[in-house]
Parts: structure tokens; C-alpha cells; sequence
């Protein structure tokens, strides 16, 4: 089964542990370095790769070294990276995050070619036949609010595929620009501050019933410690994370959405796709980086045991 992320693809350079920036040009030594593809398109494609599925991805980097690594992690994951854009003369996107101790993660960042990618960038046909389909950052990838994009995504809908779509950005702007996309996928998984950004709420279960009434079959607002809020027109449930010992937690969102998305691709419902992407989440928290701690779908579903 084909799945394909559209949107963000990102390098980030991750640091740990960082409890403070020094001054001038002292060092300071951390105890681990890395390099990882990550961003909501990139990040998740790995992620659904390690839990058993074939994915392609699209979206657009630039013609850098940035980009050349990208390709080449992307690749090592087992992502299809054939329908990325190489943009001439732009960035590739990059996050440089100093990890603090108790696994926060302040970021510098530059969205390089992200901003610029459009649905001319896509491949039809392949989306039409795809049985999942993730868009991840539709917020910061605003090119791709184009009524041809969403009759596609309508066309792919009404042939079987699931669409869900992630959020990127903490800018009440772009993120009120997204809920644009919401009638024309199935389930969005905003975090808490973006569910209330979105919509003006002033509580998470507000804020998801709000999102729910633009048309998506359901809401999934992650609420980090506190697990996740699931709001479908069947009521709605609290699913509460797993104990894990925290590392780092960049790309639990991504490793949510992959597993969610995972679930449903294997026919189960909402509330059981909602716990995989919590156990995902919790395995990705336990390393450094998006795809850290992740390795497949028995072991991420044994934490649910």
C-alpha cells in the first residue's frame, strides 16, 4: 500500500543536553550530535517507512548540500524520494535545536524551499492512487491551498484513500489560512497550541469540535504529557500517553501521525489508531531526533500490551 507525505522536508541539526547558549566563543561540550530528515512530510515518511508501509514523498528542497543529504537519509530510510523538487538557487529547509535536559527543544530555523513549493510540484496521478495520503505543514506550504489541490485530494478521497494533515507553524495567520484544508481530508492532528490558534478557543475540546465542524470525520488535538484529545462525531475520548523516559521530544508529532495513520491502514478505528500514534510518539521521545527510538510496528504496538 502506497502512502505519500506531501509538504515540509527539513534537516535538523540536534544537540543534547543544552542548558545554556555560552557566551562569546566558549565551548561547551554535549553528548550527542545529529543530523536527521525531519519536517511534517519528511519525518513522517520515515516514521511510516519503520512502521511496515512503502511511502513516497513530495515537496521541495533546494540544490545545496542540505538538500544532497537530505536525499541520501531519505533514502537510507527507504523513503521514494523521486517526486522531491530541487529548487535551484534556494535553501533546503533546516532547524538547528539545542535539546534541553528535560527533552524541550527551542529551534533557529530557515524554511528555505518549503515556502515555495505548489501543486505544479506534485504528481497527480500517483496521489490518485495512493491508499494514504499525509499532508504535513499545509500551513507554511500555503502554495498548496489551490482549489485544484483540493478537488485532487476530494478525487483520491472517493476512491479509498485516507488524507490526514499535520500543522507546522504557532502563527495564527497560516494556521487560520489551513483550515482551508480541512473539508477535504479526514482527520487533521493539530497540538494544543495550534488547535487554539486556529480557532480562537480558549480549551482544547473547544478548539477540536470547532475544527471538526469544517468537515473532517475527526480532530485529533495532541496535548504532550497529557496524551491526546480524539473528537469525531461519536463523542469524545482522552487518550493519555505512555510513561516513557524522556530524551528529546522533536518529532513526536510526526511519529503520532505516522502511527494514526498506520492504524487506519490497517482497518482499525479511530480511538485504536489514536493509541498507535501514542506509542509512537512515546518510542521516538526516548532518542534524539524524529526518528529516533522508532524501529517497527511490533515493538512500537508492544508498548500497548
Amino acid at each position: 500500500m502506497t502512502v505519500v507525505t506531501v509538504g515540509v522536508h527539513i534537516v535538523d541539526i540536534l544537540a543534547r543536553p543544552v542548558d545554556h547558549i555560552p557566551q562569546g566563543q566558549d565551548t561547551v561540550l554535549v553528548d550527542q550530535i545529529r543530523l536527521t530528515a525531519a519536517g511534517a512530510a519528511a519525518g513522517t515518511a520515515v516514521d511510516l517507512v519503520k512502521l511496515g508501509n512503502d511511502v513516497v514523498t513530495m515537496g521541495a528542497i533546494g540544490d545545496d548540500e542540505l538538500g544532497d543529504f537530505l536525499l541520501m537519509i531519505l533514502a537510507k530510510r527507504g523513503v521514494d524520494t523521486s517526486r522531491l523538487v530541487r529548487r535551484t538557487g534556494e535553501q533546503t529547509a533546516a532547524s538547528i535545536l539545542p535539546i534541553r535536559p528535560d527533552g524541550g527543544r527551542p529551534s533557529f530555523h530557515v524554511p528555505g524551499a518549503n515556502l515555495s513549493v505548489t501543486y505544479a510540484d506534485l504528481d497527480p496521478d500517483l496521489l490518485r492512487t495512493a491508499r494514504g495520503i499525509h499532508l504535513g505543514g499545509m500551513d507554511v506550504t500555503f502554495g498548496l491551498g489551490d482549489p485544484a489541490f483540493f478537488a485532487l485530494l476530494d478525487e483520491a478521497r472517493s476512491s479509498g484513500a485516507i488524507v490526514t494533515m499535520d500543522l507546522l507553524s504557532e502563527l495564527p495567520d497560516l494556521l487560520g489560512m489551513a483550515r482551508a484544508f480541512l473539508p477535504h481530508v479526514d482527520y487533521v492532528l493539530p497540538n494544543e497550541s495550534q488547535a487554539l490558534l486556529m480557532t480562537g478557543a480558549d480549551d482544547a475540546g473547544t478548539a477540536a469540535r470547532t475544527l471538526l465542524a469544517d468537515g473532517p470525520r475527526g480532530v485529533v488535538v495532541t496535548l504532550g504529557a497529557a496524551g491526546s484529545m480524539l473528537v469525531t462525531a461519536a463523542g469524545t475520548e482522552h487518550v493519555p500517553a505512555l510513561k516513557t523516559d524522556v530524551s528529546d521530544t522533536t518529532g513526536c508529532g510526526d511519529a503520532y501521525c505516522a502511527g494514526f495513520l498506520t492504524a487506519l491502514l490497517h482497518d482499525e478505528d479511530a480511538p485504536a489508531a489514536a493509541r498507535w500514534g501514542t506509542a509512537a510518539a512515546a518510542r521516538v521521545a526516548t532518542g534524539l531526533g524524529s526518528d529516533a527510538g522508532l524501529t517497527d510496528l511490533p515493538a512500537t504496538l508492544s508498548l500497548l500490551a
